[in-house]
């Protein structure tokens, strides 16, 4: 079963500002109805809302809590009709500075789960909100964000990098679980974006030094991530599924 990217209601994590924003705004040129999920960013979620469209509204939420995530989902049902695509973007507040992260001797476990309960718990809970709907029409899409920090951890940032590998291990059962249902289950890492609020902090040269070690000759951006979103809710992409797309101007292969 396929459907066009204009027949979708889709659900963006943490899509206020930055990445998320950046996938919204993806999804409404093609005719989506989107719903901006926030925690903190009214402000900005119900600016990009307004920006967007009258298919596109803004939601609170805060992805760990269930509760909340059922309600959100009850709320979006009323105004869209239920999410045909789960788009996890949702962050735990991070910064990419690396003169300023934990290093081994210093980590805290509460560093790593505080990633993880957003990474890893904002999915599950938003993809069993939206699994009964998902069996009901035997179709649905979910997309997650990862890092190709798995693949060249260049900066060791060890509490995001784990909670994002461990959002491919789920990425990638939930894909086999999901299956007969229709869904399909993808992730897509990208490198340093710029810019976004969390590598606003990265230094410009480390910029420069990215794009000079990338074939394309360029950071890749939140606008060209986000087409590769687009790819995996498109019936281009219906045969496609426990996939990690590396989108990074070809920083890393494999």
């Amino acid at each position: 079963m396929t459907r066009p990217l204009s027949d979708l209601t889709v659900l963006v994590t943490g899509a206020g500002r930055g990445l998320g924003a950046a996938i919204a705004t993806a999804f409404a040129h093609h005719g989506a109805r989107v719903a901006i999920n926030y925690r903190n960013s009214r402000t900005e979620a119900e600016a990009l809302a307004e920006t967007l469209g009258p298919r596109a509204a803004a939601f609170q939420a805060d992805v760990t809590d269930a509760g909340a995530v059922t309600a959100m989902v009850a709320e979006i049902t009323a105004r869209f009709g239920t999410p045909d695509v789960l788009v996890h973007n949702a962050l735990a507040d991070f910064s990419f500075n690396g003169e300023a992260r934990s290093h081994l001797d210093q980590l805290t476990w509460a560093e790593i789960a505080a990633q993880a309960e957003t990474a890893l718990g904002g999915a599950l809970t938003c993809i069993q909100a939206l699994r009964p709907h998902f069996a009901q029409q035997g179709f649905g899409r979910v997309i997650t964000i990862g890092t190709n920090l798995f693949q060249n951890p260049v900066v060791p940032y060890h509490d995001y990098t784990a909670a994002k590998g461990a959002l491919l291990a789920l990425t990638r059962t939930a894909a086999k679980e999901l299956g007969p249902l229709g869904v399909t289950v993808n992730m897509v890492s990208g490198g340093l974006l710029r810019t976004t609020d969390a590598s606003r902090a990265t230094p410009e040269a480390v910029f420069d030094i990215v794009a000079g070690q990338t074939p394309l000759g360029h950071v890749t951006t939140p606008a060209e991530m986000a087409d590769a979103v687009l790819f995996f809710a498109s019936p281009w992409a219906r045969a496609v599924t426990g996939q990690n797309l590396v989108v990074d101007g070809g920083l890393v292969f494999g």
